[in-house]
């Protein structure tokens, strides 16, 4: 059995693939060590995702006995058995990367981890008024026997399996100590250099007499487990969508168990009683060499007092198209503003809502939320825009996947407001980045708008590559009109001017692009594709990719995660190539460039080429047609297809080669010839970029000569 057919990879091997790739990150020496510790952590993080959704689902699938092969030609059991061997393999490599490379390196820099067996006096004291003060008032043991229904335990947080003496007629007693998520799981202790810190099953252990006075203590290990949550709303059946999404999320707490983590070290008599406990098949028991859940170990990726040992800052810069001292509608009226972010700062998109809520000439906003931060300015200003009477509307999500609570909360405080809040569309999510604004003006209406790759999130555009583009285009703000009056009402969907949405076009859209570039080749014109996107799966687009490589047209391919297209195979694909960037920002951004014939066609959009997308979500690409904006994408385009220092290529098999420049790669900074980037690291050259072209820009502004006039002496200039 393998994880493809001739022309397709399957799906969930692919992104464990990218996870692979995440991991291997952690163990690159070019990044600092608190840096690879991040990364270790992001692969936990991503690995109880891919167990909640994907597992969980084929899982289903699987003892409903559904039939049917994926792309691939695998059907679930065939998944889930390669699913099992490939997470054993990396389940391996990430305790091997933490207990003989991260962890003994952590403790030369002075960061060191204290087990029960080699706390000091200073640090007992310490840790006794912890355990009395806190954690034993805070959490709860409880008894669990054999004959009793198993408690409800939610999926996600760490707990303690303590087995205590034998019952009377010799049967074993259980009690569980659930950690939740109150208590943190990394404590600080005292120590005469460096930092000392103990996790907090570790405390738990140490201080199991407090908890169980009098009692033998046979043995005690953490356990966790991962519930499934992939669990879908009938919106046929949901009167209201609100309190339908409120069930789903209530529904999560007692969803079956996908996955059993346990100590490795555990006896067969726990890890039995746990399997029966939760009614897990062998094969869900995952048991673990060492500390469970390495998501815990954020908080000691981000602790101060070791700047050393971390990345560099790489803050925004401010982008030179935008004059601070202006109204940004009279800058974008003058000009359409790209922006490459996390390079360039996100403050113009949240300034574009707060300066629309509470410029007086402002006569609505309407806009998207698919994922917030918990304190957002974005939507405190659109709360200040209807308090302050403007006509204000909002598609929240409610179904964006564990974000749900967020959006519900957000929705209420909107609703509260005066805004006019829609509860996303239908059948459909609505994944689509758009605000529009209109404006009163001398000339009459007009529209701004801001369209994006990524979420309206000031936290996560630090951290994730993203396009905005904001603009004062007449068809492109019609169209940004005629999308929202499409899908806040029941009004039948439209064509646009420029845009393209889904579901109602955006694929064929992509396929009369493609179309066009394999007819081009075919009359020996030059063809050529460039894209950048998070995933490609959509069978009927890689298809006709593969139709379009057979033609010759060069297709260069940067999919970061998911990619389920077979690249340089002899007669299918030998003119495709695909490569995968991991590197210290999240590579999110979605780009398209199409040659036409020499005329060039560049776009940008939310959707990546996902059957989810362009069949079962709200999504839009826009045409970028201003010639800068173009030509910068078409450049961001190119250093991304060529990176060799963190980009990855993909072999036909599905696995990836590692890049051909590390070499290069030297104390988290490339150190390839400037004069020559072609083949650099690309994140770093895009800061770079935006770096320079800022300091160009206030070097221009020091050599002008502005003088200050008294008053009554002002001169007419000609």
């Amino acid at each position: 059995m393998t994880a493809h057919n001739d022309q397709f990879i399957n799906r969930e091997l692919s992104w464990l693939e990218f996870n692979q790739r995440v991991l291997d990150e952690s163990g690159d020496t070019g990044h600092p060590l608190l840096e690879r510790l991040k990364f270790l952590a992001i692969t936990a993080s991503n690995l109880d995702e891919f167990f909640m959704v994907r597992v969980g689902g084929l899982q289903l699938v699987h003892r409903e006995g559904h039939g049917g092969q994926d792309a691939a030609g695998l059907t679930a059991a065939e998944q889930l058995e390669l699913i099992n061997e490939r997470i054993q393999r990396m389940v391996s490599d990430q305790y091997t990367r933490f207990s003989e490379q991260l962890e003994p390196a952590l403790a030369v820099e002075g960061i060191r981890r204290v087990r029960p067996d080699s706390i000091d006096p200073a640090q007992a004291t310490v840790l006794e008024q912890i355990v009395d003060g806190e954690i034993y008032s805070v959490l709860t043991p409880m008894a669990v026997a054999d004959d009793q229904d198993c408690p409800l335990l939610p999926g996600g947080p760490l707990c303690l399996s303590v087995r205590l003496g034998d019952d009377e007629d010799g049967s074993p007693r259980f009690a569980w100590i659930p950690c939740g998520r109150t208590c943190p799981r990394i404590l600080t202790l005292p120590s005469e250099g460096g930092y000392a810190y103990m996790l907090l099953e570790d405390v738990l252990a140490w201080s199991l007499g407090k908890f169980f006075p009098g009692e033998e203590v046979l043995e005690c290990v953490p356990f966790r487990i991962t519930r499934n949550a992939d669990l879908s709303l009938r919106e046929d059946e949901a009167s209201d969508l609100m309190e339908g999404m409120q069930d789903i999320l209530e529904a999560r707490k007692e969803s079956h168990c996908v996955r059993l983590e346990i100590a490795a070290e555990a006896d067969d008599v726990t890890r039995g009683f746990l399997q029966r406990q939760f009614g897990v098949d062998e094969k869900d028991i995952h048991g673990i060499p060492g500390p469970l859940d390495l998501t815990g170990f954020f908080p000691l990726a981000d602790l101060t007092g070791f700047d050393d040992l971390k990345d560099t800052p790489w803050p925004p810069v401010a982008s030179p198209q935008i004059d601070p001292r202006r109204n940004l509608f009279e800058v974008l009226a003058d000009r359409s503003v790209l922006l490459c972010h996390p390079f360039e700062s996100f403050d113009p998109v949240v300034r574009f809502v707060e300066e629309a809520a509470t410029d007086p000439d402002v006569l609505a906003i309407k806009q998207t939320l698919y994922r917030t931060s918990r304190d957002s300015p974005i939507v405190r200003g659109l709360a200040r825009a209807a308090e302050l009477g403007k006509h204000v509307t909002v598609i929240v999500e409610l179904k964006a996947r564990f974000d749900e609570a967020r959006n519900i909360e957000w929705a209420r405080s909107l609703e509260q407001a005066g805004v006019q809040v829609i509860y996303g569309i239908r059948g459909l999510k609505t994944h689509a980045k758009i605000c529009l604004v209109v404006r009163r003006e001398p000339g009459g209406i007009r529209r701004y708008v801001h369209f994006g790759t990524g979420n309206y999130n000031e936290n996560t555009a630090r951290l994730y590559t993203d396009i905005s583009y904001l603009t004062a285009d007449d068809d492109l703000g019609a169209d940004g009109a005629t999308f929202f009056n499409t899908i806040t009402g029941y009004t039948q969907p439209r064509r646009f001017s420029l845009i393209e949405a889904a579901p109602i076009g955006l694929r064929d859209r992509l396929l009369e692009l493609i179309a066009a570039e394999t007819e081009r080749k075919r009359q020996g014109q030059p063809a050529r594709i460039l894209a950048k996107m998070n995933s490609l799966v959509d069978p009927r687009l890689i298809r006709a990719l593969y139709e379009a490589s057979q033609e010759g047209v060069e297709i260069r391919l940067n999919v970061r995660g998911i990619c389920c297209l077979r690249p340089e195979v002899a007669g299918l694909s030998e003119n495709i190539t695909v490569t995968s960037i991991v590197d210290r920002f999240l590579e999110h951004s979605r780009v398209f460039h199409f040659h036409r014939g020499g005329a060039g066609q560049t776009f940008i959009a939310s959707a990546d080429w996902m059957p989810r997308n362009l069949d079962r979500r709200v999504e839009l690409m826009i045409p970028i047609d201003d010639p800068a904006a173009s030509e910068r994408l078409i450049r961001m385009l190119e250093h991304c297809l060529a990176d060799q220092v963190k980009g990855r290529r993909l072999r036909d098999d599905g696995s990836y080669d590692p890049p051909s420049g590390r070499e290069r790669f030297v104390d988290g900074r490339d150190t390839a010839d400037s004069d020559n980037p072609l083949g650099g690291r690309c994140q770093q050259l895009l800061y770079d970029e935006a770096c320079d072209v800022m300091r160009l820009n206030e070097e221009s502004d020091r050599t002008g000569f502005v003088p200050h006039r008294a008053p009554g002496h002002e001169t007419t200039e000609t």
